[in-house]
């Protein structure tokens, strides 16, 4: 194992001890089945990440509703038939000594699904998509209230170790707790208490549907891209109060956003050497973006909350995740790109010396999501080739039919 004294300490969360300080971030498969089941592909690709000794897993999100459904070929947790293809993929996981929690979501209005008609607090445009949306109604909000907690009891029958709530990056949680998207002057808006009110509701449904020893963590959006948003500041107020309510973690992120980067950025530490190797010559001289971008994030955080940190967000050499650690900036390294691309990137971090993740955040996995399933498009060599072709053909043109649950 490696000398580093961090990162392969055990740690909690909760009453659930994690093997190391190593977290595979919630990263968006598209390896579902036509109805969100489990396939064997999905379970392979969670079994190698164990096998391969990441400590927590936290699932690409799982749409608790079928209107909560963000793309094509996403995992679902709607509904109590997909119950044994969870228990399947939970138990892949634990063969291997790792822990799993089931990220729960909804889309609202950043639903992609055709023919969807997506929940949104006000009638905006969602920021990231432009997709025009209607005011829910406080029949739909007790709804998606609710199958946030039916999804966290169907969770717990699978076997999950604990439940993530997904609370950033533009989804509906996300949505109602910002300015920007949520212009209600009812009970869920029109002041900072009251933009509180959904994800409380959320929170409170999901540890009443779990087992009182059952981690309840949350990824949260610390602030919004665009100006006149969300502040650091607002919600780490709202983060205090969320783990008053039962939060036993919290994953730091951006909420709502205008473009994907804003929370997966672009070639961070790609320096000329990688640029070169990777056939990225446009940044052969250009400087590497920064890693831990969300680490401003969590350092405010610290002074709000006394429970687990998890800092995601761009961290890609050993000697950054273990400086994060020894200053206690945060508590756990979530990576999710990374792992796309190294899926044994950990038991490279465990043999130690100078260990840095070979993924580019060039994003063309992301690029691909809901038109093939999760893998990294530089390598082997033939995928940049393959990609380049389904973009010239307009493969990402091409709209997927809605279907029924």
């Amino acid at each position: 194992m490696s000398s580093y004294s961090h990162l392969f300490q055990p740690e909690r969360i909760g009453k659930i001890e994690i093997r190391n300080r190593i977290v595979r971030a919630g990263t968006s498969e598209t390896m579902a089945g036509d109805s969100g089941e489990v396939t064997d592909q999905l379970i392979e690709l969670y079994e190698t990440l164990s096998r391969n000794l990441v400590g927590l897993i936290i699932t690409g999100h799982l749409y608790c509703h079928p209107r909560g459904q963000y793309a094509h070929h996403q995992t679902g947790i709607y509904d109590d038939s997909l119950i044994p293809g969870l228990r399947r993929l939970t138990d892949a996981v634990h063969r291997h000594g790792g822990a799993i929690f089931a990220q729960l979501a909804h889309a609202g209005s950043q639903s992609r699904v055709p023919g969807q008609m997506p929940v949104a607090p006000s009638p905006v445009p969602n920021a990231l998509t432009g997709r025009p949306v209607a005011e829910a109604g406080e029949d739909e909000i007790q709804e998606a209230i609710l199958a946030f907690g039916s999804a966290a009891a169907r969770a717990a029958e699978a076997g999950f170790d604990g439940v993530h709530i997904h609370g950033a990056n533009g989804y509906l949680i996300s949505e109602f707790s910002s300015p920007l998207p949520n212009h209600r002057d009812d009970g869920w808006g029109g002041s900072v208490a009251r933009r509180d009110r959904f994800a409380y509701e959320v929170v409170r449904a999901v540890r009443e549907a779990v087992p009182s020893e059952m981690p309840v963590t949350m990824k949260l959006g610390m602030f919004d891209a665009a100006p006149g948003g969300l502040t650091i500041d607002e919600e780490a107020g709202r983060a205090s109060r969320l783990v008053a309510e039962g939060l036993d973690a919290i994953e730091v992120s951006c909420n709502v956003m205008q473009r994907p980067t804003d929370s997966a950025r672009k070639y961070v530490a790609v320096g000329p050497r990688r640029a070169l190797l990777d056939w990225l010559p446009q940044r052969v001289f250009s400087p590497p973006p920064a890693e831990a971008y969300f680490a401003d994030a969590a350092r405010a955080l610290r002074g709000h909350v006394d429970c687990p940190i998890i800092l995601v967000g761009g961290m890609r050499r050993r000697e950054t995740m273990e400086r994060i650690l020894e200053r206690r900036d945060a508590d756990f390294i979530a990576m999710a790109r990374p792992f796309i691309r190294e899926p044994d990137l950990v038991r490279r971090l465990a043999e130690g010396g100078d260990v840095v993740a070979a993924c580019t955040s060039c994003n063309l996995c992301l690029t691909h999501e809901s038109h093939h399933s999760l893998r990294c498009w530089r390598v082997p060599r033939q995928r940049l080739l393959e990609h380049a072709w389904y973009r010239l053909r307009g493969g990402f043109n091409v709209t997927f039919t809605p279907r029924s649950h």
